[in-house]
Parts: structure tokens; sequence; C-alpha cells
């Protein structure tokens, strides 16, 4: 078996061992390092007991991305490997980076792609790691950053394995050539204007040719760099827990954390909690500036305050004692809903979910709306003195900044119902508000435990 063939084999087999058995996508956009990853698991899949699939996307750049298409079909035709396109239609906005862009979108063509236990391998590999720690270096990347890319890592309902990482191109290209592969060139790769081309055309031949063993010495300071941040994540997950302010074992991740428990802690202790907690929240991190204002201005603030701390795709609220991260809010409803006549349910402005109800028989007559952040109704119940929703919220726990997404049931221009929260004046049997967004997070919770109100 020629060197080449020994080396990319080995490197999968080792790899690829521990998920003998389960359904293995090749993430394949038909260039080069792709297709060797494809044709070594495809000489793989019975020893190891794989279901091989390929998985290319399309991402429109490219006045030759039809043409990869149907080079892809024709590859995995010959490999006997079925092949699922994904088409992504982008928009970058003004300033954003299409590359950028282009590999988010990809990776969530691929989270939504997996199964629960399914596996995709992607081609990335030495030379790779390489221009990811510079690039990483020269950005002001922390720990994490540096680590570069992790061998494997969740994906979704999967997991993200990069079996060829520790290998230099060259053994890759070695195996092409021995086997007499043909590939696609993305003529992107020629534009040195985007900084990963000019490191591996210009900068990374300079370095090497005064350091030539330069590919394997940035991976081993990467692998130092993961096993750092590896041990910082585990005291972040630590502490953490400590600081949930959900009760004991609610959930996995905390939806919000204790802002007293936070002012505790050293700046860059904060720095670390406030960092591992978004990333696993799932949310984009913050800029150094933006985590500066969330330790100097949100987390100090009076308890009655609402402040803000905003960047593209996360928004940072507080509310009392409690930090919450969740995804920008949408224009709040301002106009009065009427559900046709005779029906009981309605569908909110996105992503409000549904409103249900049943009237009793007294209020069968009644004129319905749903109304939210209306001004001047009252909860009005029996022998007791009516109140403002203002008040029926602040009991319940909600923020002021969810308050005008609560939907209101009014008959007759009185209020008969606040959704997850009271039902007044008797006229409505039931109210169940169900596909709202904060379900999960459990922030719109029934004051009444026996009441008729279901808030999810």
């Amino acid at each position: 078996m020629p060197a080449a063939d020994r080396l990319v084999t080995a490197a999968l087999t080792a790899a690829l061992a521990p998920v003998a058995g389960r359904r293995l996508w090749i993430a394949y956009s038909g260039g080069l390092d792709s297709h060797v990853l494809l044709h070594a698991a495809a000489g793989l899949r019975r020893v190891l007991g794989l279901e091989l699939c390929a998985v290319h996307v399309h991402h429109g750049l490219q006045p030759a991305a039809d043409a990869w298409v149907g080079h892809c079909e024709r590859i995995c035709a010959e490999l006997d490997v079925p092949l699922c396109t994904r088409r992504l239609a982008l928009a970058p906005a003004t300033g954003a980076s299409p590359e950028a862009v282009a590999r988010d979108a990809r990776y969530g063509a691929f989270r939504t792609l997996l199964r629960a236990g399914d596996v995709l391998a992607t081609a990335q590999h030495r030379d790779d790691q390489a221009e990811t720690l510079l690039l990483a270096l020269l950005r002001g990347a922390g720990v994490h950053g540096l680590a570069a890319m992790p061998a494997r890592a969740p994906l979704g309902a999967g997991l993200l394995l990069r079996p060829l990482l520790d290998l230099p191109q060259t053994a890759l290209c070695a195996y092409a050539d021995v086997h007499g592969l043909r590939w696609v060139e993305d003529p992107s790769n020629a534009d040195i204007a985007l900084d990963r081309n000019r490191l591996r055309q210009s900068i990374i031949p300079q370095l090497r040719r005064r350091w030539p063993a330069l590919d394997k010495t940035l991976s081993r300071s990467a692998g130092h760099c993961a096993e750092a941040a590896a041990l910082l994540d585990e005291r972040a997950d630590e502490l953490l827990a400590v600081l949930d302010t959900a009760p004991a074992g609610r959930t996995q991740v905390p939806v919000a954390l204790s802002v007293s428990g936070l002012r505790r802690l050293a700046g860059p202790t904060q720095r670390l909690v406030l960092r591992r907690w978004l990333r696993r929240r799932g949310f984009p991190l913050p800029n150094t500036q933006r985590l500066h204002r969330i330790i100097t201005e949100l987390l100090p603030a009076a308890a009655d305050r609402q402040p803000l701390v905003a960047w593209p795709g996360c928004d940072l609220r507080r509310h009392r004692d409690a930090l919450y991260a969740l995804p920008p809010l949408p224009p709040p409803p301002v106009t009065p809903l009427r559900p046709a006549s005779g029906t009981s349910v309605l569908a909110l402005p996105a992503p409000l979910g549904t409103l249900s109800w049943a009237l009793t028989p007294a209020a069968a007559e009644a004129v319905v709306s749903v109304q939210f952040a209306a001004v001047g109704l009252r909860c009005a119940r029996p022998r007791q003195p009516s109140a403002t929703l203002k008040a029926l919220f602040q009991a319940a726990g909600i923020p002021a900044w969810l308050r005008p997404y609560v939907p209101l049931l009014v008959l007759d221009g009185s209020l008969a119902g606040v959704a997850g929260v009271r039902l007044c004046g008797g006229a409505v049997a039931w109210l169940r508000w169900r596909g709202h967004p904060w379900t999960a997070q459990g922030w719109l919770r029934p004051l009444l435990r026996r009441a008729p109100i279901d808030s999810g």
C-alpha cells in the first residue's frame, strides 16, 4: 500500500472506529480535500459497518455552483454513495463577510440534516488548522479562539468529526494522485483579498521557509490551547450551576443567571462565565467593548431598571436579580385582533403562537378581542379588589420587556384574562396560550396553580 494510502487510511480508521455502525455523512464540496475524505471513507465503510452518505451544500455564490453539483453527483454515483444536496439562499448584510455568512449557513444546514446518532465528517487538515490559529491570533482571540478547530464536537443532534486534522495537505494531495481523483477548484481560493487566502498563498510560505515544521508546531499550540479551554469551561460550568436562578436540576443550561452572584466574582471570572453561558445557549459572543458594558453598566444597574446590551443575534437583559439572554424581540403587536365570529382560537402574530379560550354560557354573545399592552384595563375578581395589569405582571414576575407580548382577552371592552397569568371577571372557563417562544424558559408561569390557565 502506498505511503499516502497508509497515512489517510490509518487516520480515518482511528477517527471512525469509535462511531462504527452509525450513519456517516461526508461534507463533500467537490474539492480535493473532501474528495479524498469521501473516497477513503467509501473504502472503509464495510470494514467499519458505516452507512455512508454525502451532503453537498450549494451556496449559490459562484457561477459554476450548478456544475459543481453535477460533478458531485457523478463522483458519488461512481462510489455508490447517496448524495443529499442542500441549496442555500444567502443574502449577506452590508459589511458582512460573505465567507463567514456562507460558513454559518453551511453548518446550519448540517445541523438540520443530522439525526440523533449521526456523524458528519469534514476534511479540514493540519494546514487548515495552522491558518485558523494564525487568523485567531491576528484577530486578538482568547484561549478558546486559539484552540482553533476541535477534532470532534457536538453538532445539532449528532457529532462533528475532523478525522484528517493531524495530516498535512501534502498527504491528501499524494493520496489524490495515487488514486487519480478528479476535483473542482473554487476560483475564490485565488482571491488574496480574503484573509485566509492571503495567509495561505503569501505569508505562510514565507514563514515555512524559516520554520519548515510550522503547521505541526502551530497545530500543537492549538492543542495546548484546547486543553486549557476545556479546563476553563469545566470551571465555568461549575460556577454556572451555582449562579442558576432556576430550581436545582431544572435546565441543563441556565436560562437566567443571578446578577448578585455574578457581581461577587472577579472581573476575569465574570467574563469567563458570561462567555461560556452565552456559548452554551447558542448565542454569538459579544466583542470586548460590549462585554465591558455588560459588567460595568448592566450588572450594577438598580434592580428596578431594565438595562439592555444588544449585539447582532442577542439581547442581554435584566429583570430584578436575573440576567437573561434571548434573541432580539420583534416589534410588539399594537393593533387589537378580532377573531372570526363563533371561533375560540386565534393565531397571533409571529412568533407568539396561538391563543384559545372557552367562554361561560353567560358570555357566549360577548364581543371578543385580543389586545396587547392595553392602557386602562383592570382585572376584577369576585370579592377581591381589582388589579392593574402592571400589578398582575409584577406579582407574576414577568419582565417589563415581555409584557407588551402577553395576549389580553377582552370581552365587551372588559379584561377577561391575561394569558398565562390570571382569569378575570368569571366570563372565561379557560385560557390557553400555546407555541410562544418563552415556554421552555418558564418566564410566563401561572400565578394560580389550580386556575384553568395554560401558559404552554
